[in-house]
């Protein structure tokens, strides 16, 4: 374990396995490190865990890190420990066992990081256990759920800021989405109002493909998307309980490793196919949000929505799941008028006061426009954000630009017939009106008599519907859940309907991807496929023997990174990002057997050297030392250093000769000083 104080770069190669930190994180962890109040907002996968798990290395006493979910707690606690971090985590769903092993590692003043959900900041015992633990900073984990704005309000997060007070100790708080009003809350219930320093680290997940698609045939669609990626992990997010179980029966059927997840399923089967799903490769979850938070697997290779998320927030943190270790990854969003008018309702038919009503169908507007975009989808979602960029070119609509069209004409009719017809109908009976179909609901209200009966003939009832989504998709009319529905005008629509403003659409072919051969990402080149697999049923099999998930072992970037540099030599494998000294001792070796066939036996201290990137050192110095076993001329007495000797010495800084004699003695430095010192030159 390495000792406090050690600089941050050392710690995050030996302890993580990474030579650098990804963008944006060296600064927020020599913040958090100083022992500022920080906030930072971080796209997930960003790396937001490291950014306060290092610093508690580096800084002395106790991190608390509140987390919102027991799932996630537990497999931060076990990668930490993987990595030979002394963490812990005081659950309800910790074992007797499991809670006395983390008193005791408080009692012995050896636990570094220490993981509690907000709710048990509520007992009165929490904060005076705190206080006897030293604890030296409070990490808050998602902290948008402060935020009665944030999509995921936990009233339990408003004591941070007491127990902050009460500590007298700094807070680094976390987030992946927080707007201009939820950021203004969590300033003000964690810091009292103080601003802290504060990173906003961008929005971007370049690795993240982006694609929407219009309902058609809806469970037949998640199911081709599914088929074209089987193997892989993925998560369907779905609106209600009863489709995650229907949805999770037909993926079954069809011969995919399938389970569903949703908030009415007892205590005890959420948590089984949360472990399933962190230990399984390949295994699909067809979930409600409720399984969302608790997901630190960083190797979900895709998510799909079968319905529309709620708002722009919503969809940014569920697509987030995907790609967390930075290879390629897969979205589709399916949406429809259906879950417009849903949504719309939900906000409407909410006791939220009109500010926060009008807030909500301005998130949810957002999506939408994303829904319907003309161009690069990244580039929407992005703005969104306060970020501008260039065409992402890994989007849907890159893929395959739009066909556009003027849409003023078609809109101005639609509008037309709601107005005429007293908007009090949905989109079904103003299509009938337009492709002039004479249905009894027509006749019998004499719609067939109107100006605007049959005036839309040029179009299909297809095309219509496309267009009437659209039409929502940009606000133009929204339901009325007290009239049951009907699409009533709002007055973004009455310069288009005065023929004051245009307004182009896409043409849109329902789903006319579906007869296409689905293009699917590869995470390595034909070349490396191969490699990639054997490599991926070494992990399995040690995972399964260790019983672990299999990306605690290694993720899958890490895979990539051996399937396409192929390392010869253990030295190599330390070079690789994800090998620390812990993995690199344990597993190194027979990674490396499955990529050259065969691996030299090496001794600990210089399989620990290969991590840290001194084993080439200590092999020079071993060489140096037998040259002068004998001294200069040959013909003194042997000497010579043990392994763990040399590589202490491989570590020491050739600008300190006084350091380097305390580690060989007076004998030792006699014999092999000068010649240590300038091994040790070289590389510096």
């Amino acid at each position: 374990m390495p000792r406090d104080n050690a600089p941050g770069e050392a710690l995050l190669k030996e302890v993580f396995g990474f030579d650098a930190f990804r963008p944006g994180q060296g600064e927020i962890v020599d913040a958090v490190a100083r022992g500022e109040n920080v906030l930072a907002i971080m796209p997930t996968g960003g790396g937001k865990s490291l950014c306060y798990q290092l610093p508690a290395l580096m800084r002395g006493g106790v991190t608390v890190v509140i987390s919102p979910l027991i799932a996630l707690m537990r497999d931060q606690v076990r990668g930490l420990r993987e990595a030979g971090v002394a963490a812990g985590a005081l659950t309800s769903g910790n074992t007797q066992e499991e809670t006395d092993a983390v008193w005791d590692m408080l009692s012995q003043g050896s636990l570094k990081l220490l993981y509690l959900a907000p709710e048990r900041l509520a007992s009165g015992g929490a904060q005076r256990m705190l206080a006897e633990a030293g604890v030296g900073l409070i990490a808050v984990d998602e902290a948008h759920c402060v935020s009665q704005w944030g999509h995921d309000f936990r009233p339990d997060y408003l004591r941070i800021g007491e127990l902050r007070r009460a500590l007298g100790v700094p807070v680094a708080a976390f987030t992946a989405t927080a707007d201009q009003e939820t950021q203004g809350e969590i300033v003000q219930r964690l810091f009292d109002g103080v601003q802290p320093q504060t990173f906003l680290r961008g929005f971007d997940r370049p690795n993240i493909h982006l694609a929407f698609a219009p309902k058609d045939s809806p469970r037949a669609q998640i199911l081709r998307f599914a088929a074209a990626r089987r193997g892989r992990s993925g998560i369907v997010y779905c609106g209600t309980r009863a489709k995650t179980e229907g949805l999770a029966r037909a993926l079954a059927d069809e011969g995919h490793p399938t389970c569903f997840y949703h908030g009415g399923m007892e205590a005890e089967a959420r948590r089984g196919v949360e472990e399933r799903f962190a230990k399984e490769d390949g295994l699909i979850v067809c979930a409600t949000v409720a399984f969302g938070m608790g997901v630190d697997k960083p190797d979900i290779r895709w998510v799909a929505h079968a319905d529309l998320p709620k708002s722009i927030e919503a969809y940014y943190q569920e697509i987030g799941r995907a790609g967390r270790d930075g290879a390629p990854a897969e979205t589709m969003t399916l949406y429809g008028p259906d879950d417009i008018r849903l949504r719309r309702s939900q906000i409407d038919e909410g006791m939220a006061p009109p500010e926060r009503r009008a807030a909500d169908h301005g998130r949810l507007n957002a999506l939408l426009g994303l829904a319907e975009a003309q161009g690069c989808r990244r580039q929407q979602l992005l703005r969104y954000f306060g970020e501008e960029s260039g065409p992402c070119g890994n989007c849907d609509l890159c893929d395959t630009p739009p066909e556009l069209f003027d849409g003023t004409e078609a809109v101005r009719k639609a509008l037309s017939a709601a107005l005429r017809t007293g908007e009090n109908f949905g989109a079904g009976h103003l299509i009938d009106i337009l492709t002039g179909n004479e249905t009894d609901k027509v006749r019998q209200r004499n719609h067939d008599q109107l100006p605007t009966f049959g005036v839309g003939r040029d179009l299909k009832r297809g095309q219509w519907q496309a267009v009437f989504r659209q039409m929502m998709g940009h606000d133009l009319v929204r339901p009325d859940p007290e009239r049951h529905g009907a699409l009533v005008m709002t007055d973004a629509a009455l310069p288009i309907l005065r023929g004051e403003e245009p307004i182009t659409l896409r043409r849109d072919v329902i789903d006319r991807a579906a007869d296409r051969r689905p293009q699917v990402k590869t995470l390595v080149s034909e070349e490396d496929a191969p490699l990639m697999s054997a490599l991926k049923a070494k992990r399995t099999a040690l995972a399964r023997e260790a019983q672990l998930p299999p990306y605690m072992i290694f993720p899958d970037r890490t895979l990539i990174e051996m399937a396409e540099r192929r390392p010869q030599s253990l030295d190599d494998m330390g070079r690789i990002n994800g090998v620390g000294a812990k993995k690199l001792e344990r597993y190194g070796a027979e990674f490396l057997e499955v990529i050259t066939g065969a691996v030299e036996e090496m001794h600990p201290s210089r399989v620990k050297l290969a991590a840290r990137g001194a084993g080439e050192v200590y092999d020079t110095l071993m060489a140096v030392q037998a040259d002068l076993a004998r001294g200069v001329d040959g013909t003194e007495k042997p000497l010579s250093c043990s392994a763990s000797l040399l590589a202490k010495v491989a570590q020491c800084p050739a600008d300190r000769p006084q350091e380097l004699e305390r580690l060989l003695g007076e004998r030792r430095f006699e014999r092999f000083g000068t010649a240590f010192l300038d091994v040790l030159g070289r590389v510096d």
